[in-house]
């Protein structure tokens, strides 16, 4: 295994209170570095690009937030420059959040591994190597640029800079001021409202294997207040390879008094199939899944009515529905 730096990020030794006695400065330009990169991956077998963020102010820091979704540090221009050197091609994000990623067509292949501690590196290369069947789900959406998510595209935050100097807008100064005015509607349930299709949906995440769902089947079609309903659908590995699967349950209220997402995750199992094999996968819940709240009533109310229960992979991914009814 060959190296190459490829970009310049932190280059102090002291990094939240630890003091490694390192020297990461450099003196070649960002075209130099880029320019060894790519005559290096050329010349390999396989490149995996190592960056994302770290806890530096304004990345995944406390007390402040991010300048840019962007990645930091010139990436986006050294992991284009990778994908036209050598196809086969891993790109290795370390980051708590989501990032830009204009390359993602150019790339065949992301691994997202968050901060995994002091571990991370075996964890890493046991995913590369296939000796571990990643699946693992994203636990947010990730949004193709930053306006798409509800909070920026209400112009509640960050704020508009002329409105800010003409007295009308949002002292981020003063942040206690800001206003959520996006309410219910944020993540998968803003993008679902609004048709916006994210760069990574919610609940996605893929492995080395793939997984055919069934048709899912419901214990009954109605139930009364007290009742609890049980779905169930098969899912099988159709792969060569041993891997787990989580399967997502949403529920949508197909009509509501009060505006509602179009759907809402209200269930989820994780579910380890061999090669080959296939498993039965029920997921039950009460009235309290076809709830919400009413500020008039200052309560939880479940409406009568017809819900549509479906079940996916991801939020972007459902496989099979059914309708039911509360009686």
């Amino acid at each position: 295994m060959v190296y190459a730096r490829g970009y310049v990020g932190d280059v102090g030794g002291d990094y939240n209170g630890v003091k490694s006695g390192q020297d990461l400065k450099e003196t070649r330009s960002s075209a130099e570095l880029i320019a060894e990169a790519v005559k290096l991956a050329k010349e390999s077998d396989f490149v995996v690009f190592v960056g994302g963020l770290n806890k530096s102010d304004h990345q995944d820091a406390e007390g402040m937030d991010r300048e840019s979704y962007g990645l930091p540090y010139n990436q986006d221009a050294v992991i284009s420059a990778l994908a036209k050197a050598n196809k086969n091609l891993a790109v290795v994000l370390v980051s708590g959040n989501a990032v830009a990623m204009p390359w993602i067509k150019e790339v065949p292949s992301v691994l997202q591994s968050w901060y995994l501690g002091s571990e991370s590196g075996h964890a890493i290369a046991a995913v590369l190597a296939g000796d571990a069947n990643p699946s693992g789900k994203l636990p947010f959406t990730f949004p193709v640029k930053l306006e798409d998510n509800s909070a920026h595209a209400l112009g509640e935050y960050p704020g508009n800079k002329e409105e800010l100097a003409a007295g009308k807008g949002k002292d981020l100064k003063d942040p206690i001021n800001i206003t959520y005015n996006e309410g219910i509607f944020v993540g998968y349930r803003w993008h679902d409202t609004k048709n916006i299709k994210p760069l990574f949906s919610f609940g996605h995440g893929l492995s080395y294997t793939t997984f055919e769902y069934g048709k899912v089947k419901a214990d009954k079609f109605e139930l009364t207040s007290n009742d609890k309903i049980t779905f169930t659908v098969n899912v099988k590995n159709n792969g060569k390879v041993d891997g787990a699967e989580v399967v997502q349950l949403y529920i949508s209220d197909l009509k509501s008094s009060l505006p509602r997402p179009l759907k809402e995750l209200k269930g989820f199992d994780k579910v380890y199939l061999k090669a080959g094999e296939s498993k039965d996968v029920s997921i039950t819940v009460d009235k309290s899944a076809l709830s919400f709240f009413d500020p008039a009533k200052h309560d939880w109310v479940a409406e009568p009515g017809d819900f549509e229960a479906l079940v996916g992979s991801s939020s972007s991914d459902i496989r099979t529905k059914i309708k039911f009814t509360l009686k």
